[in-house]
C-alpha cells in the first residue's frame, strides 16, 4: 500500500513537470497563482514611480513653462532695459526669467509660480499611463546594437507616434486648461479656477472643439519632432560614428538627446502656435484685440506671427532682445 501511494505522487510529479514543461509561455507555470500577483505588483511598483518622478519634474519646472507660456502670449509687464552686445551695438532687452518670476511673486505670492499646475499633473499622469500600458508590450523585444535597421527605426517611430498621437488625444483637454488658468494672469481673470470648473465652462461656452484648441499644430510639432530626431540620430550613428572609434558606443548613446535639442528648436514655432490658439477668442483679455488679433485657424496665426518675426517669442528665458519691428529709437 505504501509503494502504491509513493508510486501515485510520483506519478502526479512527474505529471506536474510535463506540465511545466508544455507550458507554451516556457518559465511561468499556468498553476502558480503566487507569481503572478508578485510580477503584478512589481509593474504597479514601477508605475508608480514613473508617475511620482513625473509629478516632481512637473512641479519643480512649472515656474519655467508658466514665464514662457506668458512670453508666448505676449505679455510683457516689464520694461525692457538698454544693454549693448558683444560688438558695442545698443539693443533693449526684455526682462529674462528671473525678474519675470520676481514680478510674478511680488503679484500674487509665491504660490502664484504654480497656478495651472492641477491640469498639467493630471495631464502627465494620464499621458505616463498611457504609455506605460502600451510600451509594457513593446518591451518585449531583445536588447540590439545601436547600429539598427532603417526599417526598424522607421517601425519603431511609427508605433512611437501613435502612442504620441493618442496620448496627446487623451490630454490635450488638460492642456488647454492649464495654458488658459496661466494665461488669466494678464488680464486678472479667475474664469478658470479649478479642473472641473474650468472644463465645464469650456463645454458650455465653446462645446467640445473647445478642448482640442491648439491640437493641430501640437501634434504636427510633435510628429515632426520624433521622425527628424529618430532618423537623425539613425544615420549619424550609422554613417558618421566609426567603429573603429574606442568611444564609438558612448557617441551613439547620447547622439538621439542632442538631436531632440537641436529639433527642438526648429518645431518650436509649432508649439508657440498651440498655446497661442489655445487662448485665442477664449474671452480672455490674453486672447482678445487689442492684446491679440482673433485668428480664424491655427495657419493665420502662423503667418501673422512670421510676418511679425515673432514665431520663436518665449523660446529663450535669457537675453531676450526687443523684436526689431517693435523695437523704439534708443538714441541719446
Amino acid at each position: 500500500m505504501h509503494i502504491t501511494k509513493r508510486r501515485t505522487l510520483q506519478s502526479g510529479s512527474c505529471l506536474a513537470n510535463s506540465k511545466l514543461a508544455m507550458d507554451p509561455r516556457g518559465t511561468i507555470p499556468t498553476h502558480t497563482s503566487d507569481v503572478e500577483p508578485d510580477k503584478t505588483s512589481g509593474a504597479v511598483g514601477v508605475d508608480a514611480a514613473v508617475l511620482l518622478l513625473g509629478a516632481g519634474m512637473t512641479a519643480v519646472t512649472h515656474p519655467l513653462l508658466y514665464v514662457k507660456l506668458l512670453i508666448q502670449v505676449g505679455h510683457e509687464p516689464l520694461p525692457p532695459t538698454v544693454g549693448t552686445t558683444m560688438f558695442g551695438r545698443r539693443v533693449l532687452y526684455l526682462p529674462g526669467f528671473f525678474s519675470y518670476a520676481q514680478h510674478i511673486v511680488k503679484v500674487d505670492g509665491k504660490r502664484g509660480l504654480f497656478r495651472g499646475l492641477s491640469p498639467r499633473m493630471v495631464s502627465i499622469a494620464i499621458s505616463t499611463v498611457i504609455r506605460t500600458k502600451v510600451k509594457t508590450a513593446e518591451l518585449v523585444s531583445k536588447k540590439e546594437d545601436m547600429q539598427t535597421s532603417l526599417r526598424k527605426v522607421m517601425k519603431e517611430t511609427s508605433n512611437e507616434m501613435v502612442i504620441q498621437c493618442l496620448s496627446r488625444i487623451a490630454t490635450h483637454p488638460f492642456h488647454v486648461l492649464s495654458v488658459r488658468c496661466m494665461a488669466q494672469f494678464v488680464g486678472r481673470e479667475v474664469q478658470y479656477s479649478g479642473i472641473f470648473s474650468g472644463m465645464v465652462r469650456i463645454f458650455k461656452e465653446e462645446g467640445v472643439s473647445g478642448f482640442y484648441a491648439g491640437l493641430m499644430p501640437h501634434v504636427l510639432g510633435e510628429v515632426l519632432f520624433l521622425w527628424c530626431c529618430n532618423l537623425l540620430a539613425h544615420f549619424i550613428n550609422t554613417y558618421a560614428v566609426d567603429d573603429s572609434f574606442s568611444q564609438a558606443s558612448a557617441v551613439r548613446s547620447y547622439t538621439k538627446f542632442v538631436m531632440g535639442f537641436a529639433v527642438s528648436i526648429l518645431t518650436y514655432p509649432f508649439m508657440l502656435v498651440a498655446d497661442v490658439m489655445a487662448v485665442n477668442n477664449c474671452g480672455l483679455i490674453a486672447g482678445l484685440p487689442p492684446h491679440s488679433p482673433i485668428f480664424t485657424s491655427w495657419m493665420h496665426c502662423w503667418r501673422y506671427l512670421s510676418q511679425k518675426g515673432l514665431l520663436f517669442r518665449g523660446s529663450s528665458f535669457f537675453s531676450r532682445r526687443v523684436p526689431v519691428t517693435s523695437m523704439p529709437s534708443i538714441n541719446d
